[in-house]
């Protein structure tokens, strides 16, 4: 891949805070109608201010500024104190006990965790089964350094028993020597939460035919009402190869602090830190005191988000299906993926209007899955009375631009 391509797949037009820089360009001649008012509402990212970062962060951030210089210069991996502590609530979190010494580093977020776990595991030809939809810069980092996409379907629009990847296709991918595989569950963008049998399975399948598994956990803490989460390091048969990947920028609003975690075999967690210490050192020495308050928030405080992110998705899912927009209903996370009817513009056009229409931010389907054409995805961690307004003005814009 010559090196201009090398980087075209890593495209950042779409990602979240970018859109400040999207060219909106001549919309007129496709416009129809005045603009709406309203408040702005960016639903390609989750609004901290609507919901804000755990409980004493701020504290404990000050915390490791008052250490100076032994909090600012910690271990590439992380400081030792803080990744002992992590190790014992993670354990217990997952199911399996992790050694914090050599099986887990701290990284500048968990964007920063997935760069290094792909950087650590692909190279040149490396065939790597992605699930599609799913994050966008899988598929993305898996092409820039230079492995071969093995597409994944999932299926996300049936009922939670029905959902997940299609196993059949794993089990081909991983016999024609594919030797990696990335996944997030639950699922971004559609909130699917893979069951414990899927999970099983894929730990015994990459276990049997010697398959990395890099899996996102990054939502794994935002389960909605009656959801069970199995996570793939507790299962009984283990692949050789396993990073988990984890942080609090989502459910715990700390996205600000550019924290995450990778856990797993040491081999990949050592080769990680030496693509980490050449990349960016260490994740931001003072702030990685912050993580002394995950899994350490208030009683009742997790609770209490999960119960308000449920009442919005209810009511998005309520307004979008009045419409007659298919929309699944998300198991985890903060995310729906709704389809779009028939437009008399493409994708892309549909959603630069809104933005300039109807004042909403948006991310394509596409950037999940190159069929999701006729999808977008939002990010419902948003002022409640502000997101149902902003879904009004999307049903709306979509009535108007429908064929």
């Amino acid at each position: 891949m010559k090196l201009d391509e090398k980087f075209k797949v890593l495209d950042a037009g779409n990602a979240p805070g970018q859109e400040v820089r999207q060219d909106i360009g001549d919309l007129n001649t496709v416009m129809r109608g005045e603009k709406f008012d309203g408040v702005p509402v960016d639903f390609s990212h989750g609004d901290v201010d609507a919901f804000p970062p755990t409980p004493g962060s701020d504290v404990a951030w000050n915390d490791g500024f008052s250490k100076g210089a032994s909090q600012a210069y910690t271990e590439y991996r992380g400081a030792a104190e803080i990744r002992i502590e992590l190790a014992d609530r993670l354990s217990i979190f997952t199911g399996s006990v992790i050694d914090a010494n050599s099986e887990l580093i701290i990284t500048p977020g968990t964007q920063g965790a997935l760069f290094l776990a792909i950087g650590a595991t692909v190279t040149n030809g490396t065939k790597v089964a992605v699930v599609e939809p799913d994050y966008f810069a899988n598929r993305k980092l898996v092409k820039f350094f230079g492995g071969e996409v093995v597409p994944i379907p999932l299926n996300y629009e049936g009922s939670s028993s029905e959902n997940g990847p299609d196993l059949n296709r794993i089990e081909a991918a991983f016999k024609n020597e594919t030797e990696v595989f990335v996944f997030s569950t639950p699922n971004n963008p559609t909130g699917v939460v893979y069951s414990a049998s899927t999970i099983t399975k894929i730990s015994e399948l990459a276990a049997t035919h010697n398959v990395t598994v890099i899996v996102d956990e990054l939502y794994s803490r935002m389960l909605y009402s009656g959801e069970n989460y199995t996570h793939l390091r507790s299962c009984s048969t283990q692949p050789k190869n396993i990073i988990t990947i984890m942080g609090p920028s989502k459910t715990e609003s700390l996205s600000g602090f550019r924290l995450g975690v990778g856990f797993g075999t040491s081999k990949l967690i050592e080769r990680m830190e030496r693509l980490q210490a050449i990349v960016s050192l260490r994740a931001p020495g003072y702030n990685q005191a912050a993580l002394n308050t995950w899994f350490q928030e208030p009683l009742g405080w997790m609770e209490n988000r999960i119960q308000k992110h449920e009442a919005i998705r209810d009511e998005l899912l309520t307004i979008f299906r009045s419409a007659n927009l298919h929309t699944a209903s998300p198991q985890a996370g903060s995310y729906l993926f709704p389809q779009l009817p028939p437009l008399n513009v493409d994708l892309s056009t549909f959603v630069r209007l809104l933005r300039l229409q109807a004042n909403v931010i948006v991310t394509p389907g596409s950037e999940f899955d190159p069929a999701c054409n006729d999808r977008i995805r939002l990010n419902f961690s948003q002022d409640h009375v502000s997101a149902i307004a902003a879904v009004k003005r999307i049903v709306k814009m979509i009535e108007i631009y429908s064929i």
